[in-house]
């Protein structure tokens, strides 16, 4: 009987996955995205890929160390200090599915020569990190400009990432389906 209800409760998630995706409207690159997915932590959106990280070196971190935060590759994650005393462990990639918040500034950047603009969820608008542009572009700039450029990349916070085949393992069963 247990395993019938627990059949039946994959079959709803399978079902119910794929018809919220549609409804979501899952973008489109999501399908080609290889490596390990980087899902926000507050909503599930998928934000990154594995094979987009870029280590970008900044003089002004604090501190830097390698860890396994992204399956079992080894990535080097920086941390750093906002003007307010906050503290942030970031990794660094080439793109990311975000929002960013234009116009960018100069002022208090971790990376000299490059100007920032805060970047947040699409769907949850949770923030997540940070956008880099060179300083000598325009304040603001298209999507698509951004993407683009070999000039570009973006700093996340990791304690806002969480790994997409972590979180398919945190299935939780409703109390009727527990033994």
């Amino acid at each position: 009987m247990l395993l019938v209800r627990v059949t039946l409760l994959v079959s709803w998630l399978s079902c119910y996955s794929i018809s919220n995706a549609c409804e979501e409207g899952v973008h489109a690159n999501s399908s080609e995205r290889e490596g390990d997915i980087l899902l926000c932590r507050s909503c599930g959106y998928e934000i990154a890929s594995s094979s987009d990280l870029k280590f970008i070196a900044s003089k002004l971190a604090l501190a830097q160390r390698n860890d396994t935060v992204i399956g079992d590759q080894k990535v080097t994650l920086q941390l750093f200090e906002n003007p307010h005393g906050r503290r942030f462990q970031v990794i660094t990639l080439k793109k990311a599915e975000l929002h960013k918040h234009w116009p960018a500034d100069s002022h208090f950047t971790w990376f000299p020569g490059f100007s920032w603009t805060m970047s947040t969820c699409p769907r949850c608008h949770a923030h997540l990190g940070w956008s880099f542009q060179p300083s000598n572009w325009p304040d603001q700039v298209t999507e698509k400009h951004f993407e683009e450029s070999e000039e570009t990349f973006v700093a996340l916070i990791i304690d806002k990432l969480l790994q997409e085949n972590f979180a398919a393992t945190l299935l939780v069963l409703p109390r009727t389906f527990r033994s």
